[in-house]
């Protein structure tokens, strides 16, 4: 079990985060245990009864979790799941009936939209406003359960969470933070008032773009209870290979964070001032709409830039003539990823719309790349 407090900084809580006490001769982090059933004399009573409801591998990722997500915190639970998307899922519909209200984003990750139709199918009700300008507050009457992603994706709006939580709380709702882009060395939803911190672990927390998981982070038994049986219900369980491997990946998350955080504030500095982009965003550049509220609630502004280019076809030239970030769809890795965020559909965002995902690489090369390339985009 932990032995850190809370004086304990990023670096040495992510490194050594959710490792068992030392065992002589075993590993430090011991390998992923793959068993479907247990040893189980007698009273199914011990702590692993069956692979689809325990694990110890999970445990000690989730423990890790726990520990990065709210260290000055007794009592969290963390569940992991097999992606973020059964995260999500799990809280919006572990917590909520037939009759309820949810209070959406607007703007948030596409795939809540799937998620929005399943809850009306049950008879939930759902409102929507945009993340920017805490305009959820103006919809949160009768709530049961409001969700918040900030930075939105792939806006990178920023909203108050602090402001919001107080206010939902007052009005009787829930409250459950995407913590996806922040992660939980950027942003820490549970000491900002929220109830639930949820991410796709597929993203930054672990950065190697080889691994699909998610988890749920709360400080409540009961709601952590119905989050995990929903997780029975559904089996909706990472495989062991998985969570060791993300837990593994932990153990660089301050310095990943910190490089590609670094790189990113280089890239939008510099793109400030092409006269090709416009609606340039990242939540650490100074002037930026979000940077206010960013600066009070974020110890990280996260690795996204976003921006518009003219046109499609202007977007798609920049994307095609990148040689050290690639087209793909995910973020928060150490390799550089961008794509043209309109070609999925469901974002309002302008068909020159580039979400850019900034990596590890040496930022020098990475900025003469970028404008290399969109100066060779030009018409």
């Amino acid at each position: 079990m932990s032995t850190m407090d809370n004086r304990t900084g990023d670096g040495t809580r992510a490194v050594r985060a959710g490792l068992p006490d030392p065992v002589a001769y075993e590993p430090t982090l011991p390998g992923p245990v793959f068993a479907a059933h247990y040893h189980l004399p007698g009273e199914p009573t011990g702590p692993y009864t069956y692979g689809r409801d325990e694990n110890p591998t999970w445990t000690h990722l989730e423990r890790a979790i726990g520990e990065l997500e709210a260290p000055e915190e007794t009592g969290v639970e963390t569940v992991v799941f097999a992606s973020g998307m059964a995260a999500v899922s799990a809280v919006l519909l572990s917590q909520t009936r037939a009759g309820d209200t949810v209070v959406l984003p607007s703007d948030g990750y596409q795939a809540l939209a799937l998620v929005r139709e399943q809850l009306e199918a049950y008879d939930v009700r759902v409102r929507t406003a945009p993340t920017g300008g805490d305009a959820q507050l103006g919809v949160l009457d009768g709530a049961r359960l409001l969700w918040i992603e900030t930075p939105s994706n792939p806006g990178l709006d920023v909203c108050d969470v602090r402001r919001l939580a107080d206010a939902a709380h007052a009005a009787g709702a829930l409250v459950a933070v995407d913590n996806t882009l922040a992660t939980p060395l950027g942003q820490r939803p549970l000491e900002l008032g929220a109830d639930f911190s949820v991410a796709s672990g597929t993203k930054g927390l672990t950065g190697h773009g080889d691994v699909l998981l998610g988890y749920v982070t709360c400080r409540d038994a009961e709601l952590a209870a119905r989050v995990r049986r929903w997780r029975k219900v559904v089996g909706a369980i990472p495989g062991p290979m998985e969570a060791w491997l993300a837990h593994r990946s932990l153990a660089t998350l301050q310095l990943r964070a910190d490089k590609q955080g670094a790189n990113a504030l280089a890239l939008a500095e510099a793109l400030r001032e092409h006269r090709a982009v416009s609606g340039l965003r990242h939540p650490g550049l100074p002037g930026d709409p979000s940077y206010t509220v960013a600066s009070r609630q974020m110890r990280r502004f996260g690795s996204v830039v976003s921006f518009t280019l003219p046109d499609r076809g202007y977007a798609e030239r920049f994307l095609g003539g990148l040689r050290l970030a690639e087209e793909a769809t995910s973020f928060g890795g150490v390799r550089s990823t961008a794509e043209r965020r309109a070609r999925w559909g469901g974002d309002a965002v302008p068909e020159g719309f580039v979400r850019f995902s900034v990596g590890a690489e040496d930022p020098e090369d990475l900025v003469a790349d970028v404008l290399r390339a969109l100066d060779a985009a030009a018409p």
